[in-house]
């Protein structure tokens, strides 16, 4: 006899439970169950379209609900001791407030953003070249822990890393008329005050609070287009949504557009279009993190969709590559009319990733193309 369903309920308290937790084991040791009982209770719910509805905080018969929600109710979970174990704030969000925090946060923080002065070019090269410095899945604001994981990462590695890589990747590239700082999504690990995935709400293992974590990506990206700056007579920025931070990769955009706008040579890509793309001469690139599609390298959707869309582009340029992520590891194809390249991390893998078999090894490339011949070099480099 197989076994019974769960209940909607049960469903809905596996998911406030590990929300309120921040992991599937410690929800799991509160509630007196299985880890694996509750995981697929979690999973269930997820599959089900439940969304957490619960904040934890012990205590809180007294605590307000944070700006943007309205209370609706507290539950106790209590112990056979008689104490409290467990206490949920139950809230609802309302969502146009949350929309109007959202605009006027974003609105105030471009007002207050100062713009760099005039950086002044140094750069003497061949005009003829671009070089295009690829950062996808660094997850800034991970963490994971290398006894488990088997290289850590949090958000002093990180920054260390991406940094010190990317400079000495910028430093080895030939000096051309094109740099192209292209951040291809999933930059930061989480997208907002709760480390959670923005679509399905799965608990990540973060680092630090929100502000610091803005605070170094923000640091990252300044120091690498400032060296690509130094390198290049022009530099072109992207900042791609991934599946991680769509809404990072907004305020990304918006800010730098605003840190560089007394910077003609720096050009921030504003298009919240999934699909991007340029022309360099007769080289056409194409960008896209890679999480909308199925087999972003051996199927064929990627280039259809980049012929489809650019198909002026397409129609005058004889080569033709797309770069794409999200898969951290290694793989590159031809295919009729366009190469397709998905770019490794240069993080560590998380727990999830670690304890999936999810592994590849860390590395970067810088990709150098010529107006006339295409792609005419390429560096790897592996964070020491």
């Amino acid at each position: 006899m197989g076994a019974r369903p769960n209940t909607e309920a049960q469903l809905q308290q596996a998911l406030d439970a590990a929300t309120a937790h921040g992991t599937i084991t410690a929800a799991a040791r509160v509630l007196g169950m299985p880890r694996e009982t509750l995981q697929t209770r979690y999973n269930n719910a997820l599959s089900k379209g439940l969304t957490p509805k619960v904040q934890a905080l012990v205590g809180a018969e007294h605590a307000s609900p944070p700006e943007g929600y309205k209370l609706k109710g507290t539950s106790t979970l209590y112990g056979k001791d008689g104490g409290v174990k467990l206490q949920w704030v139950k809230t609802d969000a309302e969502l146009e407030r949350l929309y109007e925090i959202q605009r006027a946060v974003l609105k105030e923080l471009c007002a207050k953003l100062k713009p760099l002065p005039l950086i002044p070019q140094i750069y003497t090269g061949v005009d003829d070249l671009a070089t295009l410095y690829t950062l996808t899945d660094c997850h800034v604001g991970m963490l994971a822990w290398g006894r488990e994981t088997g290289d850590p990462w949090n958000l002093e590695i990180a920054e260390k890393c991406l940094t010190e890589t990317l400079l000495r990747m910028i430093e080895a590239a030939p000096a051309g008329g094109l740099g192209i700082v292209n951040q291809l999504g999933d930059f930061l690990h989480f997208d907002g005050l709760a480390p959670m995935t923005p679509t399905h709400h799965h608990i990540l293992d973060a680092d630090s609070r929100y502000q610091k974590v803005v605070e170094v990506v923000v640091r990252i990206l300044r120091r690498v287009i400032d060296a690509a700056l130094a390198k290049h007579s022009k530099v072109q920025v992207y900042m791609h949504e991934g599946n991680h931070d769509p809404a990072g990769s907004v305020w990304l955009r918006v800010m730098f557009a605003q840190l560089y706008e007394n910077n003609p040579r720096v050009t921030v890509e504003q298009s919240p279009n999934l699909y991007c793309a340029m022309r360099w001469g007769k080289t056409m690139l194409a960008f896209h993190h890679g999480h909308m599609v199925k087999q972003a390298v051996k199927g064929t959707s990627l280039p259809m969709i980049f012929a489809e869309r650019f198909a002026p582009m397409w129609g005058e340029t004889v080569y033709r590559y797309c770069h794409t992520g999200h898969k951290h590891n290694v793989e590159e194809k031809e295919h009729p009319g366009m190469k397709v390249m998905q770019h490794p991390t240069l993080a560590s893998p998380d727990a999830y990733a670690a304890r999936g078999g999810w592994l590849s090894k860390r590395q970067a490339a810088s990709i150098t193309y010529h107006k006339e011949r295409g792609e005419i070099a390429r560096g790897i480099f592996i964070p020491e």
